[in-house]
């Protein structure tokens, strides 16, 4: 398996990059309309569906001496979201101290499915109160142990759990719920929602020093001021540093998008040992974590186990002397300094931002667990619907005020609107993308069809073409100068048996037309192709359409045989109606050749008017034996060439025939083939040129008869096809 950066120059190598208009006329494909009596019962069933968003905002209401305000009502309170009022239509008091021992023992909120819908700044709307009076959720403190293992230390990781259970024995009021959450390469939910302190405290102690991942930032190349550890160079790790940090903030994301269908306010404690932003790249992630975080009512509260530190000048006594001159210039302390400033500076701006509070520098763990208990002691829930259905995506300030000056009220300060496509930015479409290749659901906002195949290129590769095609009219064209243009976004990944990930392929391709109703009447066709060995693997594509934003996914399984063991060794058959020019020559793609390339028909539907290109190779052919001695008086030198010939000569034989049911109806001339068209891959390939006006419209199997006459083997691959 080749490394991910020679996979994608793999990619890019033999991948066409072009979208192909099809010759075939897809709305002639189309099947005909049904009969009125038939159309109306086939007729769908109405459906109207309402999606109603609320925005809920937490306040806690204290007077002068921090007791909590009691007895408000809706009426009390004034909730302005950019300056507008808004109508209070959901209001709700959350009393903790309310709540008996062994009410709840366990729930399944974080390994449940989430709300369809979860993830908008919104909850569903609110259940009657009947229905509110028996929910097991209310007035409980809902708490999340995150537990960061990439970022601490082993010794950090014993204080984070020393902490936590502590907290288990001592702090544990009858109302909390607490759930435990572990990243190391992959975000585990150890322990699900429970009052029960035996099982929290069975997982804590899972957690040995021995689990801590302690994956620091790495440098950016230069050897100043950095540890001499005997290294001849210091490797550049900026592209690390920004995965790491993404995939810290996608859990915690992750975690937040898959409680939105709870309505209470979550607190998620995110023990770590900082983390650090590189550059620009880690700030979109972080305000979408942050987003979500608002958006589904969970307040951040981070942890630094690092604890009081102190820096000594030279570097602590673990390690190695500092190379360069930064240790006696001072540089070296500043440095130091500041990069333990920006990783706690992101734990900071991540608890602000969602109502939280982060604790740094400091060697008492427990108080944070006292600020979550008393954050969510008691607190007015509110929700209202925003009169701005805006979906531009901005930020959004919310305050909340009460008639009683002397009441100091504590709030969420806004959240980020959803945001349509046209309102998004690169990188939310980028994400967007992402989020669909990885959804076990499919894209279905227009169709898009997909056809695969394998062509051998050593003697464990085989490339493999793939072609995507949507029909043209669902591709919104816009007029730009004097040609028509459309844009669509295409993603894939190819995964083996075990889901490993193979191939990655992202591009853009730009449709420009001088003719619009050209393309609408007919196929856009993305090509491309890649390299595998042989096995079983799964591909999932995603196209989109950057006008409205619409996407459209397909998926399917490929199986690659080993060709080694099999008595006749042929590819897959590919099925055309289009040769033409090639724009360059890729070395690896069988289906150019002779300056021209072989398109393949993804929907396998013909006209009678077109001709059929049927393109396949047969692999290592038996040899011609040796003919019989001459009658006629030949020189040496000429019965020499003669028998270099016949080494190289083969001899297979192969046609085309065509079934309708148990009928053969057509069958092509046989065709001899004695010469390998490439001989370095040890292949005969075989291009068929067949008229389809010999054919009637209607459904057919064409089955392929491939002789090797030599070898004394053959094989009969069958394809289904469609003539109108």
């Amino acid at each position: 398996m080749k490394t991910l950066s020679h996979l994608k120059i793999a990619v890019a190598s033999v991948t066409s990059a072009a979208l192909v208009l099809a010759a075939a006329n897809l709305r002639a494909q189309q099947a005909q309309p049904a009969q009125p009596s038939q159309a109306k019962s086939q007729q769908p069933a109405f459906t109207m569906r309402v999606q109603s968003e609320m925005v809920l905002v937490n306040v806690s209401a204290r007077d002068k001496k921090g007791n909590f305000v009691k007895g408000l009502t809706a009426n009390d309170f004034t909730v302005l979201e950019d300056g507008k009022a808004q109508k209070i239509v959901h209001f709700d008091v959350e009393n903790v101290d309310a709540v008996q021992a062994g009410a709840v023992e366990q729930t399944n909120l974080l390994n449940s499915q989430p709300n369809a819908n979860a993830g908008a700044a919104t909850a569903p709307p609110p259940a009657p109160a009947a229905s509110e009076q028996t929910d097991p959720l209310k007035d409980r403190r809902l708490m999340i142990f995150f537990f960061d293992l990439t970022s601490m230390q082993p010794e950090e990781i014993e204080r984070a759990v020393k902490s936590a259970e502590d907290y288990v024995d001592k702090q544990m009021a009858p109302a909390d719920l607490v759930a435990i959450v572990s990243l190391s390469t992959t975000l585990t939910v150890d322990q699900d929602f429970t009052g029960n302190r035996d099982a929290l405290k069975k997982v804590l102690a899972s957690y040995s020093a021995t689990g801590g991942q302690g994956f620091e930032a790495g440098s950016t190349g230069s050897t100043e001021g950095t540890p001499d550890t005997g290294g001849s160079f210091t490797p550049d790790e900026t592209e690390y540093n920004i995965f790491n940090t993404d995939h810290r903030l996608e859990a915690i994301r992750s975690i937040a998008e898959q409680l939105g269908h709870v309505n209470e306010k979550k607190s998620l404690i995110y023990f770590s040992s900082g983390m650090d932003q590189t550059g620009i790249e880690n700030e979109s992630e972080l305000r979408a974590t942050v987003n979500a975080a608002v958006r589904n009512n969970l307040a951040i509260y981070t942890m630094d186990l690092r604890g009081l530190e102190a820096m000594p000048a030279g570097g602590e006594a673990q390690n190695a002397s500092l190379r360069g001159r930064a240790a006696y210039s001072g540089a070296a302390t500043l440095n130091a300094l500041s990069s333990n400033f920006s990783t706690q500076e992101t734990l900071v701006s991540m608890a602000d931002d969602t109502g939280g509070r982060a604790f740094l520098d400091t060697n008492d763990f427990a108080q944070v667990y006292r600020q979550v208990q008393d954050d969510t002691r008691t607190y007015y829930m509110l929700g209202y619907q925003s009169t701005n259905h805006a979906r531009d995506g901005r930020y959004r300030r919310i305050v909340v005020r009460t008639g009683n000056p002397a009441v100091k009220l504590t709030f969420t300060r806004g959240y980020y609107a959803p945001a349509d496509f046209q309102h998004s930015n690169r990188s939310d479409r980028e994400e967007q993308l992402t989020e669909a290749l990885n959804s076990p659901l499919a894209e279905t906002d227009f169709p898009v069809f997909l056809t695969t195949g394998y062509f051998r290129v050593s003697a464990d590769r085989f490339f493999v073409p793939v072609s995507l095609a949507v029909p043209g009219w669902d591709i919104p064209i816009t007029q730009e100068k004097d040609k028509d243009r459309a844009t669509l976004d295409v993603i894939g990944w190819v995964e083996d048996s075990e889901q490993r990930p193979f191939q990655r392929i992202r591009d853009t391709v730009n449709l420009q037309t001088s003719a619009a109703e050209q393309v609408r009447q007919k196929n856009v066709q993305y090509d491309t192709g890649f390299e595998l060995p042989p096995g079983k693997y799964h591909l999932k594509f995603v196209l989109r359409e950057d006008q409205t934003g619409q996407m459209a996914s397909f998926e399917t399984d490929l199986a690659i045989p080993d060709l080694k063991s099999a008595p006749m060794k042929v590819s897959s058959v590919v099925l055309s109606n289009q040769i033409q020019p090639a724009k360059k020559k890729v070395s690896d793609d069988p289906l150019m050749s002779g300056g021209n390339e072989i398109v393949p028909s993804v929907t396998h539907v013909f006209s009678s008017q077109q001709k059929l290109y049927l393109f396949y190779e047969i692999y290592n052919p038996g040899r011609a034996a040796a003919p019989a001695p001459s009658a006629k008086g030949e020189t040496k030198q000429e019965m020499k060439q003669e028998a270099k010939n016949d080494k190289n000569e083969i001899h297979v034989l192969t046609s085309a025939a065509f079934f309708r049911g148990n009928s053969k109806i057509y069958e092509t001339p046989m065709v001899e083939v004695k010469q390998a068209s490439s001989p370095q891959r040890q292949a005969a390939g075989v291009q068929l040129e067949i008229p389809l006006d010999k054919l009637k419209p209607g459904f057919y199997v064409c089955q392929v008869n491939i002789i090797d006459d030599a070898a004394n083997h053959f094989a009969f691959p069958r394809l289904a096809l469609l003539v109108r």
